[in-house]
């Protein structure tokens, strides 16, 4: 897995925090001075923290289970549907639905119930509704695809959570807490670190330092999923040569003496079935 370019992070604004005046103490350890009233981050440290997430989100998705990204402020909206649909994984770019986590159930039930819209509109029930029982139904159907479309496919609670922004994804943060689901999250330096199991220090208010960070992720996303389909390939060709192997076998010395003993005592015993 390729190491984070510092020269990269710079270019991007990675390194700019918020005013000296909003800075929340616990990320001293980040900071690497105060230039202009603002807070600068060390790109050393967050060079160091990409990596490591990188590398533990690359083992989830080799893995074969789901990291969910959260990312609801509108630098970031459109940057994470982006990358995060090009590698096939679930994202919360709108509202973030109060008890998605702790109440994952009923969040389930409202993703069935657009899959029966969509039924309807298919298998021609649709077409027996009203004009005005069809316009309700097609409102519904487009707010639950707003909220909802992009967790469509996630039949099971994630493995992790990725968030750009803590501080506005609080929420998220503590549902994920709650159920001890690990949390990888970009973290600028008004922030809290305290909840967040991987803290990447970095400027989450700038469009391009998003991207640079979501690259780096979704890169590693990418070479678990291309390591876990070899894996599969390589396996299935395994166990397809022990299965021709198996057939083609020969008899051994040991299988015909044995079928050679058996002949004779199968040869006596019928006369004495016949008495």
């Amino acid at each position: 897995m390729a190491r984070t370019d510092f020269n990269q992070l710079l270019e991007a604004g990675v390194h700019f925090g918020h005013l000296k005046r909003k800075w929340n103490p616990k990320m001293a350890p980040y900071i690497f001075m105060e230039k202009g009233g603002i807070h600068i981050i060390d790109l050393h440290k967050t060079a160091v923290k990409v990596d490591e997430a990188a590398a533990a989100i690359k083992q989830i998705a080799k893995s074969g289970r789901r990291i969910l990204f959260v990312a609801t402020k509108k630098q970031a909206k459109e940057i994470v549907a982006e990358k995060v649909q090009a590698v096939g994984m679930p994202y919360v770019t709108e509202r973030w639905p109060g008890g998605m986590l702790t109440n994952f159930p009923t969040i389930r039930k409202a993703v069935k119930k657009m899959a029966t819209i969509d039924k309807m509109s298919n298998d021609g029930t649709y077409d027996n509704f009203s004009k005005r029982e069809k316009l309700q139904i097609a409102r519904q159907r487009a707010k639950l695809e707003k909220n909802l479309g992009s967790i469509a496919d996630l039949t099971r609670l994630p493995a992790a959570l990725f968030v750009v922004d803590v501080q506005k994804e609080f929420n998220a943060v503590r549902e994920a807490k709650r159920l001890n689901i690990p949390v990888f999250a970009m973290v600028d330096t008004c922030c809290d670190p305290t909840d967040i199991d991987y803290v990447i220090p970095a400027n989450d208010d700038s469009a391009k330092s998003i991207a640079v960070i979501l690259d780096a992720v979704c890169g590693a996303i990418n070479e678990g999923l291309e390591e876990r389909r070899i894996e599969k390939e390589k396996e299935a060709e395994e166990s397809a040569a022990k299965e021709a192997v198996a057939e083609k076998r020969p008899r051994t010395r040991k299988s015909v003496k044995v079928a050679e003993a058996e002949a004779p005592v199968a040869e006596e015993e019928a006369p004495a079935a016949e008495e």
